[in-house]
């Protein structure tokens, strides 16, 4: 068998490196807690749509995620999804830090991020370097 999924009319291998960076590039990864956290908020909102996680880790001011998603679904409709929940999850959690971090202003994420689609011979290589991450 080879590593690609399948639909109705189609067969794909949808992968996509995501890095998203705090806002202001604040440390606030740099508790175990919070990296928990943010890790289980990641994970829960891709599994309501159905992405699979390959691989995620964190540094101090950003995420590493290498994701599976299927070919009708916009990379920037992932994104969003992902920052939107995991900024709430972690701002009902952890306000008390957040709101020193960011004036109260209800901010985990910059607004920007980066995406790179992967082909199945980098994987191994892209996994590799979102584990030795932090």
């Amino acid at each position: 068998m080879d590593d690609y999924n399948r639909g109705a009319h189609f067969k794909y291998s949808m992968k996509v490196h995501l890095i998203f960076v705090t806002k202001y590039r604040k440390r606030v990864f740099n508790n175990e807690v919070r990296v928990c956290d943010v890790k289980k908020f990641l994970y829960d909102i891709s599994k309501k749509f159905n992405y699979i996680v390959i691989q995620m880790e964190t540094d101090q001011d950003h995420v590493h995620i290498l994701l599976e998603y299927c070919p009708n679904t916009l990379v920037s409709d992932i994104v969003k999804q992902l920052k939107q929940y995991s900024t709430y999850q972690m701002w009902k959690y952890h306000e008390h830090f957040l709101s020193k971090q960011y004036w109260k202003h209800r901010k985990l994420w910059s607004d920007g991020y980066f995406a790179c689609s992967i082909g199945q011979a980098s994987q191994n290589v892209i996994e590799k370097y979102i584990q030795n991450q932090g």
